[in-house]
């Protein structure tokens, strides 16, 4: 996770941050509370930490671009990397390889602060060694770009609590501008690439994915991106490539296709 500052997007949002309610993070630690939430998952980096990241195909899943690189700018290795579905007190629902892992064909990582424009399409696919098929952990559903006041929910790994994923149930979108979403969801190092959820026509969709930390006159806001279209054009990038391995297929649907989860999420009330 970075802490960065975009002084030109968020000197509108000021005063709006310090109104904006939340709930608290709740940790995951029981098969209960982890209900529809096990294809989110802890994104290993051999040497390097760890990110979040959520199954959206069932070989395919999803994180921010920059986990990709080392600290020195260079691009890791995919065998560096291990996605942990369902990680919770040291046992995972289904534990893969990576085979490949590609980021947004646009996306520049250069190691320092962050352009809002970097920011808008710090997305990557990382494509599993076997697909993960299972009725608890049921890829995603793409929404369209969040707007300004939606209530989403985001379900991170974090420093401090590596051992199971944490839910906060409500927080607010500030804003958005130039691709960037800012939003009051309580992040922390480990939580790029995590999901942003929203309910959508009944069902629970990923909006955005964690970038970036921020601040407003002291007070913390996360940053992530739009999604749908910057995914879709890495989706487009990714297909183009062939498969990973001799022999190896795979089918990437575009990301309005339909498909079910079980995830638990409250729609939050209208006064």
């Amino acid at each position: 996770m970075r802490r960065i500052v975009i002084l030109v997007i968020l000197a509108c949002w000021t005063a709006i941050a310090a109104q904006a309610q939340g709930t608290e993070l709740v940790t995951l630690d029981n098969r209960q509370d982890s209900e529809g939430w096990e294809a989110v998952g802890r994104l290993d980096i051999r040497g390097k930490g760890f990110c979040t990241a959520a199954l959206i195909r069932d070989r395919l899943i999803l994180t921010a671009a920059h986990c990709l690189y080392d600290v020195d700018g260079t691009l890791l290795d995919s065998d560096r990397f291990a996605f942990q579905a369902g990680l919770r007190d040291g046992q995972a629902q289904a534990t893969r390889s990576i085979v490949r892992a590609i980021s947004h064909p646009e996306y520049d990582h250069t190691g320092e602060a962050t352009r809002a424009a970097e920011v808008a399409i710090d997305i990557a696919v990382l494509e599993l060694d076997q697909p993960i098929r299972n009725t608890r952990m049921r890829p995603y559903l793409i929404a369209q770009r969040p707007i300004r006041g939606d209530k989403v929910g985001v379900v991170s790994y974090g420093r401090g609590r590596e051992d199971a994923a944490s839910l906060q149930e409500v927080c607010e979108v500030l804003g958005r501008q130039t691709g960037v979403v800012v939003m009051t969801c309580d992040v922390e190092y480990g939580s790029s690439g995590s999901p942003v959820f929203i309910v959508r026509d009944g069902q629970t969709r990923i909006a955005s994915v964690v970038s970036a930390m921020a601040s407003v006159n002291g007070e913390k806001v996360s940053l992530g991106t739009s999604l749908a279209g910057p995914l879709n054009t890495l989706l487009a990038h990714f297909a183009t490539l062939g498969p990973a391995r001799p022999g190896g297929t795979q089918r990437l649907m575009d990301v309005s296709e339909r498909n079910e989860t079980g995830a638990k999420f409250v729609r939050p009330q209208t006064p």
